[in-house]
Order: C-alpha cells, then structure tokens, then sequence
C-alpha cells in the first residue's frame, strides 16, 4: 500500500499555505487511493504543476481544477513557488528520460513528377464486387513512378488517395501518407476467454454493463482511468514537436474508441481448426473482439505529413493525394517515426480496454489476436526488391501472420491465417468492405430496417447509426470466397452486443 501524502510532503515541495494544501492533499491522496499513479510520481506531477501551472489548466485530467487554483493564486499575486527540493525532483526526472536520437538529415526539396503512361499490372481478387471509384484509383497508383506492385483486395472501396483495400509497394525510401491513411495503425483485437459462449446468455446483463463502463466513444472521448500508461515512457514521444505537442491529447485519450466503424462487442467465437499459432481447442469460447486506432493523435499526424508531402513532391491532379516523403530526408524520417509510434499506441489503446473489461469480470484470456492495417511496413518482394508495402485497409496476411477479418454487427467475422501468397504482396481484405457511402445510408436506410436486422440476428446494440447498418457493407461470406487463396480460415466470430459511437457522430475511421 502506497504511503498517503502529508502537510510536511507538500510544504517541502513548496506548498505553504494551509487552503493549498488542503487541496493537493485531497487531489494527491485520491490518485495515490484510486491507483491512479504511486506516491513519488504524484510528487513529481505536484512540482510539474507548480513550475509550469499554465500548463496543467490547458490538460484534462485530474491536475486540471487544481492548477486553475494554483494560476488563480498567482494572478491574485501570491503564487505558490517550487521548492528548492521540488526544482531537484524535476532535474532528475528529465535525467532519466531516456533520449531519441532523430537522425541528422536534409530536408525534402519540392520537385514536380509526372505519373507513368501506363499503371504497372497488378491482381484483383473479386474484380466483380469492387466499384469503379476502387479501380481508378488504383490504377492512378500503380502509375507512380516509385510504384513496384500492387493488388487490390475483395472489400475495396473508394477512398482519398489509394483506396481502402489497396495494397502499394514502393520504392524502399518512400512513404506515402495518404497510402497509409488518416487513421494510422487501426486495427482489429480479440480477447478469447476460458468461458463458455453461452455465458452471452446467462450474464448478457454483466457483459452489457462491462462494456458500458469500460469502453469511451466519441468523437473526443477522453479516459480519466488508466491500467496501464507504460506506452508514454516511449522516448520517441521526445523526438519531434508535432509529436510532443500532440501528447497530452494522446494521454488523454488512451483506452478510447472513438467513431464511425470502430466498436468494442461480446460475442461467441467458434475454433473450426487446430492451429499452432492460434494454439486453442475446436469449441465455442466467449470472445470480446475491438476494432478502432491511433484516435486524434494518428490523425494530426497524417494531417500534418500528407500537406508536407504535397508541398514537396508535385503530381499530376488525379494523383496528388499519393504524394510521398522520401526516408532519407528530415520530413520522411519524422513521418516514419510518427507512424510507428501510432502503431504502438494504438495496440496499447485496445489492450487498456481489453485489460480494463478482463479485470472486471476477473479473467485471465487464454489468446490474444490482434492485427492492424492503415501502415506501411519495410518488406522484400520474392524477387528479392526491397520495398515500403502500404496497406490500406488490408491486413498482412504472411504465412505466420493470424488476423481478424471483422463482417458487420449482424454477420460473423473471421480469425485467418496468412498464407504468404507473393501476388497479393501477403495480404488480404480488413473486412466486408463498404457497399455504399456514409451519406448515401442516411438517404436510403430506415431506422426500422437497422432495428429488425440487428433483432433477426439476435444481437444488442448499443449506440451506432444508419451509417453503419448491416446492409452498408458487402456480405462478408462473398468476400471471404474471393480470397481462399490468400488466407486459411481457423475461427468464426459471431457479435451478440456490440457498443459503437451515438448517432450523427462524425465518422474518425
């Protein structure tokens, strides 16, 4: 048990007057009570917050309300200075951080490309389902000249840029941004459980209300309850200002969904296969399956590096949006930093909701899948050139890759295993794939078509709108039927409550 803070802890720290120390001993002692963080680092935050109080009134947090106290005292001309002990405190917080060393490079020169006369070839798997918007924009892109390869997934769908479902190889020193997409390293999770499927039964009322309580959506959804923060001790989050300006929003907003197609369900997972990567019995298991990524954080960062690479490399019209940074230049370097950064955050968000939901119901997982699309990956193709391979929308699917190719709330998804087919550069699709756009299912879906879809298929929903209706995506079983060659299918997922965000929220996905 953590020590509580005392009047003597906080008068070394500079905290003199009784009326402020009534008030950092009861924000303190409640973070130190609640697990929050330990007694030496609330100390440390406490000489944060009085060296740089400013700071703190801008974050939303636990720190907040207090440090608009310590500003008050300060603009009413008492402030509360750092003591000499507390100024310590923090010098050698910042001598522990360990320092990301960003390469010393030249920065990226604006230069004009023009676009091959012809796209590169490249393979298609379910020609049949994919609309023409799809095609054209991944015949743009295998007009790069920096193109390598190419292949298009069954659920692909028009997007900015390169579709989602398009896979693009590259020269080995490019990135493109709007390759990757806006939400960098979305991905899919799945937490399998030593319980039976028919626990949705028995305890749907449980299960309904751990969602509830552990998940957050919307579109600025933020979490004041954290399992695990270990991801921040990064030293990349150091590395660049777009990055450390962007840290406090993705300490924030750790643990949280967001939304548009992301979502957080139960549902019964049912072992078809044995296999020694997913390593579980043929049975049916309770399964709680995520899907969502690097929230406001992947976001600014693909904002800000996609108008980067546009300014510097200068393409047709048509083209334009699959502008790249070049990895040997200052921008490119800050970019793959970012993303890769992203990646990691985003698995630490799922896995602080699947740690949250498994400690309240007090289980252990037997398996944990998760696989994440929206990235770019330094690979080798099987002649041996070395490329960036972004996937768009499309999930790695080498042949010691497991996956998870959700369908939509009423139709069942997928764990996969790749099978390191070369022509679709080891990938598939990320899903059922959209059959219509967001506007085009508020114009034409009614909400009574949505309420009788969800109860045939005996499923509870909880938030979610018209937008993301079954009958928005293609059926994931036709999809699946296009791709045998890429994957081995090993389990179904089928949803029974699925949590997304409240209607009319802008989409993030």
């Amino acid at each position: 048990m953590e020590n509580l803070l005392t009047n003597d802890d906080l008068l070394a720290l500079g905290v003199s007057t009784s009326e402020a120390q009534a008030q950092f001993l009861r924000v303190g002692n409640g973070l130190i009570s609640n697990g929050v963080h330990p007694t030496e680092r609330v100390k440390t935050l406490f000489a944060q917050l009085l060296e740089n109080p400013k700071k703190f009134t801008h974050s939303k947090n636990k720190l907040t309300n207090l440090a608009r106290f310590v500003q008050s005292l300060a603009n009413a001309g008492t402030p509360l200075q750092p003591s000499d002990e507390a100024r310590q405190r923090l010098a050698e917080e910042v001598a522990r951080r360990p320092v990301y060393a960003v390469p010393v490079l030249p920065a990226q020169t604006q230069v004009d490309f023009e676009l091959r006369p012809a796209p590169l070839p490249y393979p298609i798997y379910g020609p049949e389902h994919i609309e023409a918007g799809a095609l054209g924009q991944m015949q743009t892109a295998m007009r790069l000249p920096i193109a390598r390869a190419g292949a298009l997934m069954p659920d692909a769908h028009q997007g900015y840029g390169l579709p989602i479902g398009g896979v693009l190889a590259t020269e080995a020193n490019t990135v493109i941004p709007y390759a990757v997409g806006v939400d960098i390293a979305c991905r899919m999770c799945l937490s399998v459980f030593d319980l039976p499927a028919s626990v949705i039964e028995a305890e749907g009322k449980l299960l309904k209300k751990t969602l509830l309580e552990n998940t957050f959506f919307g579109i600025g959804s933020e979490s004041n309850r954290r399992f695990d923060d270990s991801v921040f001790d990064r030293p990349e989050w150091r590395a660049t200002k777009p990055i450390r300006d962007l840290r406090d929003k993705a300490y924030r907003q750790l643990g949280t969904s967001g939304t548009g197609n992301h979502f957080v369900e139960w549902g019964e997972l049912e072992v078809l296969a044995d296999d020694e990567l997913l390593k579980l019995p043929k049975g049916k298991y309770l399964a709680l399956l995520s899907h969502s990524g690097s929230r406001g954080f992947g976001g600014n960062i693909a904002a800000h590096y996609s108008k980067v690479a546009m300014q510097k490399t200068r393409l047709p019209k048509e083209a334009q949006h699959l502008a790249w940074l070049n990895l040997d230049t200052d921008e490119g370097q800050e970019y793959w930093i970012a993303m890769n950064l992203a990646g990691d955050y985003a698995s630490a968000n799922h896995h602080e909701i699947h740690d949250k939901i498994a400690k309240a119901l007090n289980q252990t997982r037997l398996v944990l899948v998760e696989n994440h699309h929206n990235f770019a990956w330094k690979e080798t193709l099987a002649d041996g050139t070395e490329v960036i391979v972004h996937r768009k929308g499309a999930t790695p699917a080498g042949p010691q890759d497991l996956g998870i190719i959700p369908g939509s709330m009423t139709l069942p998804g997928y764990v996969v295993r790749g099978k390191g087919e070369a022509t679709s550069i080891n990938s598939a699709s990320h899903g059922a794939g959209r059959l219509m756009s967001r506007s085009q299912a508020f114009r034409t879906i009614q909400k009574s078509e949505l309420k009788a879809a969800i109860e045939a298929a005996g499923v509870q929903l909880i938030g979610g709108d018209l937008d993301e209706a079954p009958m928005v995506y293609k059926n994931i079983e036709t999809v699946m039927a296009a791709q045998t060659d890429l994957v081995h299918v090993l389990a179904r997922f089928l949803p029974k409550i699925v949590r997304m965000a409240d209607g009319k929220e802008k989409a993030e996905d």
